[in-house]
């Protein structure tokens, strides 16, 4: 078995296929990071199978929508730095692979400004042609509070003078969207 998993392609076109299955599978987390930090939903659940399992009694993209709308409004912000990345292929179409990613996560009803580290462990499958989060579980080594919390927008005016900076996660167009269609205001920073 190589390093890529036990499915081995023989000719020159699976080898190609598998090369460009490695460059599309690589983006569904990054992209995943970005949609949960901006709020864009539409974004984050056409990342996965159109028949994703949601919990136990539901599939679907629109009950993994509402599911990240009800999760996704309790933080306030959010940022997800993707790093280590495994990816090994049972098959031309499926896959699976871990994912490492420090997260932050600013919950302003118990003042609290968290980071953490967890994996998620991920089954991909691709679906007429592309590649597609079959299932995301994920498993924390840890959650904690920062001993200083960053408050939110600090030392935004100190950059302003050298760099062209925009406030996250503000910035993005979907953050307004997210938080207009789940009724509510973001919570403010503590």
């Amino acid at each position: 078995m190589s390093r890529l998993g036990a499915w081995a392609p023989v000719s020159m076109e699976e080898r190609m296929d598998r090369l460009e299955s490695l460059a599309e599978i690589q983006q569904l987390p990054a992209r995943y990071g970005v949609a949960i930090d901006s709020r864009d939903m539409d974004m984050m659940v056409e990342l996965f199978v159109p028949d994703v399992q949601v919990g136990r009694d539901q599939s679907g993209r629109a009950a993994l929508k509402r599911w990240y709308d009800r999760t996704m409004s309790y933080p306030r912000s959010s940022c997800h730095f993707v790093g280590n990345h495994v990816i090994e292929f049972a098959g031309p179409d499926s896959a699976s692979g871990i994912v490492y990613c420090h997260d932050e996560l600013e919950h302003p009803h118990e003042g609290a400004w968290l980071q953490g580290q967890l994996q998620y462990w991920d089954r991909y499958r691709r679906v007429e042609g592309t590649w597609y989060f079959e299932r995301r579980k994920v498993y924390r080594l840890y959650l904690s509070d920062w001993l200083d919390r960053p408050a939110h927008g600090a030392n935004h005016e100190v950059e302003a003078g050298a760099l062209t900076t925009h406030q996250l996660p503000e910035a993005y167009p979907s953050w307004g969207r997210f938080w207009a269609r789940v009724g509510a205001e973001p919570p403010e920073s503590g």
